[in-house]
C-alpha cells in the first residue's frame, strides 16, 4: 500500500510539472539553468500586460518605478513601485490599447530637463507622453505617428523604444502591427519641448527590414553605443545604427534558427561603458538568451549565445533591465518581465544572467 501510495505521489508530481509546462532541460546548445521563481510579482492588472520600464529616482534609487502596459481598449499605464504594489494615484487609466513603453530621461523643455516614459496608444494612432515620476500628460492628448499610411495595420502602433544622443537630443523609434517590406518599417521622431510644456515630434527617417512573416514589436536602444535592436519575430534580431546621420544599413541579424516560435522582448544590461548583455524573451519557451553586448574582434556585431535561463513568467513578450543597484533586493540592478497572468515579475538582474556569467565577464 505505502509502494502504491509513493508511485501514486511520483505520478501526481510529474503531472503537474507537465501542466506547468516547466522545461528543466533544454536542446539549445547554450548553458541553460533551473526555472528562476521572481523576487517579487506586481499587483494584478484587469486585462492583458504587455510591456514594463524602469525609471530611476535620481538621489533615491529605493523611490525608483516601474511603469508597464495594460493592452486593452480600456486599458492604461500603470505605476509599480520596487516591491509590486500599484500606485494608484500615478497611474494614466483610459488609454486606448497602450502596447510598449520606453522611459528617456533629460528632455530639455524650456529651461528644464525632464524625464518622459512615451507609450504607443494603438486604437488612436498616436504616442503619448508623461513626465516622469507624476505622470503629467506632455502631448495635449496625443501625437500622431505613420500619417500617410493606408495599409492594413499600417498605423496600429505597437513598439517604441527612445535614444538620446550625445549632444542631448532625443528619439522616438516606433514600430507597427504590420507594414512594408521595402525597409521602412520602422519610423523616427525628433522629440522636442516646446515652451507650453509640451512635446512635438518630427519625422526624420524611415527604415528598417521586415521579413513579412510575423510582425515588429519589441525595439531596444543602446543609448552608449548608439544601436538600436528589434525583434523580426520568427526570424531574429536585427540591427541598426541610432544615429540617422549614420545611414540605414543593417548591421547584424543574430538569433536565427534558435528560437522556439517567436523571438519579443529585447532589454540590454551595460557591464561596463562599452560590455554587457543583450536579453532577447524566446517567448513560447519561457525563456530568456542571453547574447554579449559587444561583438568580437573581428566583427563588432557579432553577438554571442552564451546560455539561456527559464523563467516563471509565462508567454513574456515585454521585458526591461537596469543595471543600477536598487538595494536591497536587487543589489546588480532589476530585470522585470511581463507574465501571462496580468501580471509583471521582478528578478535581480544577475540571477537571469547567471551569477557566474556576470563574475567571469567582470574580470
Amino acid at each position: 500500500m505505502n509502494l502504491n501510495r509513493i508511485i501514486l505521489a511520483s505520478l501526481l508530481a510529474q503531472l503537474v510539472l507537465i501542466s506547468c509546462n516547466t522545461p528543466v532541460v533544454s536542446t539549445n546548445p547554450a548553458t541553460q539553468a533551473a526555472l528562476l521563481v521572481p523576487v517579487y510579482t506586481t499587483d494584478t492588472l484587469a486585462h492583458d500586460t504587455d510591456d514594463p520600464a524602469i525609471w530611476i529616482h535620481p538621489t533615491d534609487p529605493s523611490r525608483s518605478l516601474i511603469v508597464g502596459t495594460d493592452k486593452d481598449e480600456a486599458g492604461g499605464l500603470y505605476v509599480f513601485d520596487l516591491k509590486g504594489k500599484l500606485d494608484s494615484t500615478r497611474s494614466v487609466p483610459g488609454l486606448k490599447r497602450p502596447n510598449n513603453v520606453d522611459i528617456e530621461y533629460g528632455l530639455k523643455i524650456g529651461d528644464t530637463l525632464v524625464d518622459i516614459a512615451v507609450v504607443t496608444e494603438r486604437l488612436t494612432n498616436q504616442i503619448r507622453i508623461f513626465r516622469m515620476p507624476d505622470m503629467l500628460a506632455l502631448d495635449a492628448g496625443g501625437i500622431p505617428v505613420f500619417e500617410g499610411e493606408t495599409g492594413t495595420g499600417y498605423r496600429d502602433l505597437m513598439g517604441i523604444s527612445l535614444y538620446k544622443n550625445k549632444k542631448g537630443d532625443v528619439y522616438a523609434i516606433v514600430g507597427r502591427k504590420n507594414g512594408p517590406v521595402d525597409s521602412t518599417y520602422l519610423w523616427q521622431y525628433l522629440l522636442t519641448g516646446t515652451g507650453a510644456n509640451t512635446v512635438k515630434a518630427t519625422l526624420v527617417r524611415k527604415f528598417g527590414a521586415y521579413s513579412g512573416l510575423h510582425e515588429i514589436e519589441s525595439i531596444a536602444v543602446d543609448d552608449q553605443l548608439g544601436y538600436i535592436y528589434y525583434s523580426d519575430e520568427g526570424v531574429g534580431v536585427r540591427k541598426y545604427y541610432a544615429d540617422p546621420e549614420k545611414g540605414n544599413q543593417e548591421l547584424a541579424l543574430f538569433g536565427r534558427g534558435l528560437f522556439k516560435e517567436d523571438n519579443e522582448g529585447i532589454s540590454i544590461y551595460a557591464l561596463t561603458d562599452s560590455t554587457g548583455f543583450i536579453l532577447v524573451s524566446d517567448q513560447q519557451d519561457h525563456s530568456f538568451h542571453i547574447y554579449t553586448r559587444e561583438g568580437s574582434t573581428e566583427n563588432p556585431h557579432a553577438h554571442l549565445l552564451l546560455r539561456k535561463q527559464y523563467v516563471a513568467a509565462r508567454e513574456s513578450d515585454g521585458s526591461e533591465i537596469v543595471a543600477t543597484p536598487l538595494l536591497p533586493d536587487f543589489p546588480y540592478g532589476l530585470f522585470v518581465a511581463m507574465s501571462d497572468n496580468k501580471t509583471f515579475h521582478y528578478y535581480p538582474a544577475e540571477k537571469i544572467i547567471g551569477d557566474s556569467l556576470m563574475n567571469s565577464r567582470k574580470k
